[in-house]
């Protein structure tokens, strides 16, 4: 709290006062204003600055699912992460988010800050923190069966995903995510030839347990995959993650070849049609459909009334990939993969906002501000576009 009082000159001196424990500063101010000596009382407020991205891609409008109705560039379909931005709110490292997926390319200029370091078992050849994984320091390929979470250029979905959750942002570099500060864990379990539901299930629950191992703020995890049918193993190991308060963002998944896509109330695509029963409270899952820059349902989306939660850009969207020879490159991607991530992103990003938030409480926000969308009245349980403007 700062004050101003009267001098002999009839200059006041500008004090900051610590508040003892248990006085409210509204008390203070009172108490102070009251004292002929002082001329005025106030709070020591915090400001924050106007973040405003430089990144080039960003400024240059490829990164529509960025943008929001008042931004520069503009695009009212967007996430309108920009508008969060300028509030000041574009994410914290203390806040983590699980990717399982193909491999991220931790050395991508974009990505290097925001990529988990395991500080509890570095490489040193022993299991340090007991949780089964030798030097897992950035996370594990449950594909392989080792702690190499890049493996090349095939891993372009998983990389390209990270982008649109955690590129760091303005650093007048390539792209900015819907976080420019986050932590990402890799749990690649996807390789050439796909991924099994076993090893899905070991990366699902590898992140479980590194957030009750080392109380980490994992909020979320991406889930840009499907196929196969129903299994108990896997929705047992979802909840599992829906008990320590951890949110199964998943892809609604492409099934538009005839141009409309499935509808998943009749024809369930797993994982997104999973419903969660976490502590019996709350449901963890969340199914993403995509949307055009122009805010249509994209022509490959699936959708459902009752079992796609919302809409979110999926339809060219530009992010981060691994170019040859180790380069940092970037390309557009459009799918309900690419929609996810927005999601994801934005569970980090009201994290962040919003410490000690819930996972049941990030979720009602998430679909709770979903902004009402025409083509997706009928086609998702929101009806709506995802909206972090008001994050």
């Amino acid at each position: 709290m700062v004050a101003a009082a009267r001098r002999s000159d009839g200059k006041g001196d500008l004090e900051l006062l610590r508040l003892p424990p248990g006085l409210a500063v509204a008390a203070a101010i009172r108490g102070l204003s009251g004292d002929a000596a002082v001329e005025f009382a106030e709070p020591n407020w915090i400001y924050q600055h106007d973040a405003t991205a430089t990144d080039p891609y960003f400024t240059n409008g490829s990164l529509w699912g960025m943008y929001g109705d008042a931004s520069s560039p503009t695009n009212q379909y967007g996430s309108q992460a920009a508008e969060a931005w300028a509030a000041g709110h574009t994410g914290q490292g203390s806040v983590y988010v699980g990717i399982i997926d193909e491999g991220v390319m931790r050395s991508h200029r974009d990505l290097t800050v925001n990529v988990f370091v395991n500080q509890f078992d570095p490489v040193d050849g022993v299991d340090n923190d007991g949780n089964g994984y030798v030097d897992d320091v950035n996370g594990w390929d449950f594909d392989s069966n080792d702690n190499s979470t890049f493996d090349g250029t095939q891993d372009d979905h998983g990389t390209h995903v990270a982008g649109t959750i955690g590129a760091a942002g303005g650093d007048a570099i390539g792209v900015a995510g819907m976080n420019w500060q986050v932590t990402m864990i890799p749990a690649k379990f996807l390789g050439r030839n796909g991924g099994t539901l076993a090893n899905a299930i070991k990366a699902v629950d590898y992140l479980t347990d590194l957030k009750t191992r080392h109380g980490f703020n994992l909020v979320a995890t991406n889930n840009s995959w499907g196929g196969g049918g129903l299994s108990q193993g896997l929705l047992d190991a979802i909840n599992r993650g829906g008990n320590a308060d951890i949110l199964f963002i998943a892809a609604a998944g492409n099934g538009g070849s005839d141009g409309v896509g499935d509808n998943n109330d009749t024809i369930a695509s797993y994982p997104s049609n999973y419903q969660c029963t976490a502590n019996g409270s709350y449901d963890c899952v969340i199914a993403v459909a995509a949307i055009t820059s122009g805010g249509a349902k994209s022509s490959f989306s699936n959708y459902g009334a009752t079992t796609v939660d919302i809409g979110a850009p999926g339809s060219g969207i530009f992010s981060t990939l691994p170019g040859k020879g180790g380069k940092s490159a970037y390309g557009s991607y459009s799918g309900t993969s690419m929609a996810t991530p927005h999601v994801t992103g934005a569970a980090a990003l009201y994290a962040a906002s919003h410490l000690g938030a819930t996972a049941a409480e990030i979720r009602n926000a998430i679909l709770g501000s979903a902004i009402p969308t025409a083509s997706l009245a009928g086609k998702t349980a929101t009806g709506g576009r995802l909206n972090v403007g008001g994050f």
